[in-house]
């Protein structure tokens, strides 16, 4: 794995290649795969350097309670008001409350994994910069590329159901009384939805302008949601009927592979924790602050979750659920129209919470991933006044407004965890080995083939779970095997020396199990996805591959390599100069380790 050591960070000047030279260095690729491809960056550069490249610092100016509610207010509006509705009626029936159980406890141990990194490399990048100072550049950028497609996929899932919680708001029935059908286009992109995107726009207007105040938008609009949100519990709890949780079949009725199928798809809703560990460079405290958010705010909204979802299950029998404006039309079903509108404001207000989250979040993505060059350095420029990222905000604002604005609810919701799921993996991958081998003295191998094994146990496991009439012998031998095979390397495996536990910050304790059952939840969570999903994520995957073969290799190349090698002996060393902004020329070492 190369290491790269800058005593200097360097900005280069130009990102795009001219014709004649960028056929030049096409050329080249395979030389410049090997040197970027594992090429990793120290969490002190990723700290101190790359950050020069966006011209100006974000503002530190958020506090643990704004991470809290940004984090709660990122997550609540998306599962709740998205997915509840559809998987209870078609997936889970009432056992909904149990795949939001699992899909928690997914979502938790993965937390845990984000909190450690996190507090380890403050800085905007979270997914990308964890995984590209431990595994390398394509890692990382393989990464940063899927958690943005399912960042605007979602933003426009979100938008497009806003539009549907505000005509129930205003008393329409229809939830797609206030979009436009045009009969020239394909079926499931012929409704035109003008309002998510007028959302959209003001939302990427108000991000622009400042982040605290977005922050206080929030938290303003977060305490209006769960007060909402208690009146909802409330109300399903006192005057909801127990039978409805048993009738018309029974609590699970699609049985216990209905209900872990259900789990994969709310796991959407949990998309917005990972957007507090983006607000790392903005965080006044984060070593404090940061585990707080992530963590505090995973619990808050797993308990909510559950308890909406057991609320919407007691008002109405699953059968008879809504797939679209859940809540809203479940009090309609029980003669509350008056709290049907009620409802749909409060749901309107959390959408609108969650997805200035989420664009918050997106856009510091897209800015740190523009840093390391791997997209145009354009992306990664921050506005010295607001110290916001306006470029990258303004861009995936437009893609996910042009999203929203044709493509159905049902078509986008299909499309969008496995990313998600896949990340999240990654990173708790990630976090094993940096504990286990780069932290310590022990062996890398040992590490990657315990990696190896039990990704390839939680992969039998899962593809066990799903044989159909087929004994299912292979889940007590894959399952046995992983915890045996955790333990002895628990075991056997040093975490690092008494000295530096004791100087480290805050870390995931009773390592590596959480990241371990990290692992094998995600795994297990993406072999219950849909075969589109899967589809979508190839094709995406090679699209991502070709750019960065085309362009983000040799952008990152000319901005970390430029053009002297060699003069680094035997030793596979190379030395490069680029200039600074100061005209000087520092010296940048590359090790291929």
């Amino acid at each position: 794995m190369a290491a790269i050591n800058n005593h200097q960070t360097t900005p280069p000047t130009t990102v795009f290649f001219p014709s004649y030279s960028y056929f030049q260095s096409l050329a080249k690729t395979p030389q410049r795969l090997r040197k970027r491809v594992l090429a990793t960056w120290t969490p002190d550069q990723e700290i101190n350097q790359m950050r020069l490249r966006s011209g100006a610092d974000m503002k530190r100016k958020l506090t643990w309670y704004d991470l809290i509610a940004l984090g709660v207010g990122g997550m609540l509006g998306v599962g709740v008001f998205v997915t509840t509705g559809p998987v209870a009626r078609d997936k889970s029936g009432p056992g909904v409350l149990v795949s939001y159980v699992i899909a928690g406890i997914s979502a938790l141990f993965s937390s845990l994994c984000y909190t450690e990194f996190s507090i380890q490399i403050p800085v905007a990048g979270g997914a990308f910069s964890y995984l590209r100072v431990t595994f390398g550049e394509f890692v990382g950028y393989f990464a940063g590329a899927n958690i943005l497609m399912e960042y605007v996929l979602s933003n426009a899932a979100i938008a497009r159901s806003f539009t549907e919680y505000l005509c129930t708001t205003f008393g329409q029935e229809d939830p797609n009384a206030w979009r436009i059908q045009v009969d020239g286009l394909m079926e499931g992109y012929n409704m035109l939805d003008f309002p998510a995107v007028a959302l959209i726009i003001l939302l990427t207007l108000s991000l622009c302008r400042s982040t605290k105040e977005s922050s206080m938008l929030n938290i303003v609009m977060t305490i209006f949601h769960v007060v909402f949100f208690g009146f909802i519990i409330i109300a399903g709890i006192c005057y909801g009927n127990t039978e409805n949780l048993i009738q018309p079949k029974s609590f699970a009725p699609y049985g216990v592979k209905g209900i872990i199928d259900g789990a994969a798809i709310v796991y959407f809703s949990y998309i917005g924790y990972d957007s507090v560990s983006t607000m790392a460079e903005e965080i006044q405290n984060p070593s404090k602050s940061l585990p707080l958010g992530i963590i505090g705010s995973v619990l808050i909204v797993s308990v909510l979750y559950c308890l909406m979802a057991l609320s919407l299950c007691l008002m109405v029998p699953y059968n008879k659920i809504s797939s679209s404006a859940s809540f809203s039309i479940a009090f309609q079903n029980i003669g509350w129209k008056w709290a049907s509108n009620i409802v749909g404001a409060g749901a309107t207000l959390g959408i609108v919470a969650s997805l200035l989250v989420a664009m918050l979040g997106q856009a510091r993505y897209l800015c740190v991933i523009g840093r390391a060059r791997l997209v145009p350095s354009w992306f990664a420029k921050v506005h010295p006044t607001t110290g916001t990222p306006q470029n990258a905000t303004i861009f995936l604002g437009f893609c996910q407004a042009s999203i929203a604005l044709f493509t159905e609810l049902n078509i986008v919701l299909e499309m969008i965890s496995i990313g998600t799921l896949m990340v999240f993996y990654l990173v708790a991958n990630a976090l094993i080995y940096h504990r286990y081998a780069i932290n310590t003295s022990n062996p890398p191998i040992y590490t990657l083939v315990f990696l190896l094994l039990l990704s390839s146990a939680s992969i039998g496991f899962s593809i066990s779970w799903n044989l159909y009439h087929q004994p299912r012998w292979g889940l007590p031998l894959f399952g046995v095997f992983m915890m045996i095979m955790t333990a002895t390397f628990q075991y056997l495996m040093s975490s690092g020396s008494m000295e530096n536990l004791q100087s480290r910050e805050w870390q995931v304790p009773f390592m590596p199990w959480p990241a371990t059952l990290s692992i094998f939840l995600n795994v297990f969570l993406m072999g219950t996805l849909k075969k589109l999903s899967y589809e979508r994520f190839g094709v995406w995957t090679c699209f991502i591959t070709l750019f960065y073969l085309l362009y983000g290799v040799h952008s990152t190349y000319q901005a970390e390599e430029m053009q002297m090698e060699g003069d680094g002996g035997g030793d596979g060393g190379m030395r490069e100069h680029c200039p600074n902004l100061n005209g000087e020329q520092p010296k940048v070492d590359l090790q291929v380790l």
